[in-house]
């Protein structure tokens, strides 16, 4: 069998349709039951089992990167604090938004440390009104924001207080540009710099503060770091990081340097941590600088060098993803099939639409992740430490 014209076939997407938008929903509906009757009364417990429940969603989308894609992560991180903190600890991280896979890549990351449960992020607030992944993160307790910093100042307060305080390890992303880059957004940003006088990156947007400084007040004490994180992928790999070439079954590498910063190195005052921010991007512009250029985060970064290492995936996510099939997709493609050669033309009608809403559902989920069809956040000048 050739695995490749397998992974290139419309009706084994549809499959992957079919099992993970039943699936999350069935699982949402028990998340919303237990985030009404359960939370209230026993959030730590609550906590525990949601941490599974965001898992086996989750899952099902590493087992696309990991398993189905073959794809690789190559890690540049002090192997010592690797093997001392990651994966036991609260982190804070931020991370550069380039790419339409560098969630994944994180989640992906997370479940080789046993943190896929517990994952964490700030996200637009019209995004938890959508079924599987929004409904999920609603019941996870994401920090929704409307991009309003005197609406979103007291959300960021109450929703980090109650993060900062989970019984596991949890780790919470920010990407501080806000949106992902574009020519367009880092021609806007540019200009935004030389007029206020900040620093001008070449391949980053200018990070927006005003979420990163309104969250650390939140996070004194209770979270003990945090990670800074900068993902590349070579310009000249054979395929391009987005998720319709992951669905394809084509592989990429991932390339993340990860440095741990204490919570307590950070500075005290609300400037300084703007500042800190600023140049914290001024960095990861130079070793993404010397990436493009060399293939090599510090060949000319002047950054210490990190040995790359890699960690072995983890078989849970194919476990989890057949489970699934054997419950929901075989099921459900037996009886769309019946409907579909019943003969009669009102169960065809029915099964046929059943088919297309999957079909509409599963290319609506991949073009919210092209950056080609990104927010307009960014489009506009911003303002001064936004």
């Amino acid at each position: 069998m050739d695995l490749s014209k397998l992974k290139r076939s419309r009706l084994i997407h549809l499959c992957f349709a079919i099992t993970f938008f039943s699936s999350g929903v069935i699982v949402n509906l028990i998340q919303c039951l237990f985030y009404l009757t359960l939370r209230p009364f026993n959030r730590r417990l609550y906590r525990k089992l949601n941490w599974y429940f965001c898992f086996t969603i989750y899952s099902q989308l590493v087992f696309l990167g990991d398993w189905w894609s073959g794809s690789r992560i190559k890690f540049y991180i002090d192997r010592k604090e690797f093997d001392k903190y990651y994966g036991k600890e609260h982190a804070y991280c931020v991370m550069n938004h380039t790419y339409e896979v560098d969630w994944l890549v994180g989640w992906m990351i997370c479940d080789r440390i046993h943190l896929l449960g517990n994952c964490k992020a700030y996200a637009k607030k019209v995004i938890q009104y959508i079924p599987v992944l929004g409904w999920g993160w609603k019941c996870s307790e994401f920090v929704f924001l409307e991009r309003s910093f005197n609406k979103d100042k007291e959300i960021i307060n109450t929703q980090v207080t109650q993060l900062a305080d989970h019984p596991d390890p949890m780790w919470l992303l920010l990407f501080p540009e806000g949106t992902r880059f574009t020519p367009t957004k880092h021609k806007i940003s540019l200009e935004f710099a030389r007029q206020n006088n900040l620093p001008e990156l070449k391949h980053h947007l200018l990070p927006r503060t005003k979420g990163f400084t309104a969250s650390l007040p939140s996070m004194r004490g209770k979270v003990p770091a945090l990670y800074d994180i900068e993902i590349c992928f070579k310009e000249d790999d054979p395929h391009k990081a987005t998720i319709t070439n992951l669905l394809f079954g084509k592989p990429v590498v991932a390339h993340m340097y990860m440095r741990r910063i204490p919570l307590e190195e950070l500075p005290e005052t609300e400037h300084e941590q703007e500042v800190f921010l600023r140049e914290m991007f001024a960095r990861k512009d130079k070793l993404r600088d010397s990436f493009i250029k060399t293939g090599d985060f510090f060949a000319t970064s002047g950054i210490p060098r990190l040995d790359s290492f890699e960690i072995e995936r983890r078989i849970n996510s194919v476990i989890n993803m057949a489970i699934w099939v054997i419950l929901i997709c075989c099921p459900m493609v037996y009886y769309l099939i019946r409907l579909l050669f019943s003969g009669e033309l009102l169960y065809f009608s029915i099964g046929f639409s059943i088919i297309g809403a999957f079909y509409l559902l599963l290319n609506k989920t991949i073009g919210m992740s092209e950056i080609k069809k990104g927010s307009s956040y960014g489009t506009n000048t911003p303002k001064k430490n936004a």
